[in-house]
């Protein structure tokens, strides 16, 4: 989804999305019914926890105290293109900052944090913000708590209108 601004390769070799540390757990990608389903055809040994109304990988931690995707390989996400929603905008984040839907960036994504905040902005205005605020209306168990450490890119309406 973010080709335009983010090589795959540039993921690929990256990876930092796909791990974890016990205080970032709560960015865990959202798995609707629909892809757990799919998921556990394609790994029955997968296990989710409930959140809200969708579902997010059980991620155990490893001895380095990190928790890893179970979609990560040395060659990136096995999934590819058909990756959770939240995977596939990240970094950008949708919040709720104060009951309205905000368009944030993971300011710990090494790629995208180099680049121009109107570079950004002009992929949000390609039509990208309509989606990722159509799929938080549709799903929104996307929506993540704002946290003041991700800057605010795009302001859009009031969640539940």
């Amino acid at each position: 989804m973010l080709k335009d601004i983010l090589s795959p390769s540039d993921c690929a070799k990256c990876r930092v999305c796909c791990v974890f540390d016990h205080y970032d757990l709560w960015e865990s990608p959202i798995i609707p019914d629909e892809m757990k389903k799919s998921l556990s055809e394609l790994d029955p040994e997968l296990e989710f926890i409930p959140r809200n109304d969708s579902w997010v990988f059980n991620m155990n931690g490893s001895d380095d105290g990190l928790y890893y995707c179970p979609m990560l390989t040395d060659n990136g996400c096995r999934l590819g293109d058909s990756k959770p929603f939240d995977c596939r905008i990240w970094p950008y984040r949708v919040m709720d900052f104060r009951g309205r839907f905000v368009i944030t960036i993971a300011s710990i994504c090494p790629v995208m944090y180099k680049k121009p905040l109107n570079a950004l902005i002009a992929e949000l205005d390609s039509g990208l913000a309509d989606t990722i605020f159509a799929e938080a209306e549709n799903n929104p168990d996307i929506i993540k708590e704002y946290d003041n450490g991700y800057p605010i890119l795009k302001v859009g309406g009031y969640i539940g209108e």
